[in-house]
């Protein structure tokens, strides 16, 4: 059995719904970055599933899942290094405690 496009559809609600309910619930930092990784991961799933599926041939369906990414990358990159100020300055990561960011 060849695995459909609503087999695609159905995971990547699952790993949306995963991200979000993590983002909502967990207080530590870099549960809440990880959670916004899998929320991104659904995102480029559904453009390479679409691309598969309905748009064969079409170059878009691929380019997306690559700045996806990229902007993935550029934003774990800078909420680590907001992580470890806030880490250094109060000793703690939980997201109430970080609710301004100056010293």
């Amino acid at each position: 059995m060849n695995p459909g496009l609503e087999h695609y559809l159905v995971l990547s609600a699952l790993i949306f719904s995963f991200g979000v309910f993590g983002l909502l619930t967990r207080r530590n930092l870099v549960a809440m970055l990880l959670c916004v990784e899998l929320v991104l991961n659904s995102a480029a799933l559904n453009f390479v599933a679409f691309h598969r599926f309905l748009f064969k041939g079409d170059p878009g369906g691929v380019v997306f899942p690559i700045l996806i990414i990229a902007v993935a990358a550029a934003e774990a990159a800078v909420a680590l290094a907001v992580i470890i100020s806030l880490f250094r300055h109060r000793k703690n990561l939980d997201a109430r405690a970080a609710d301004t960011l100056s010293g």
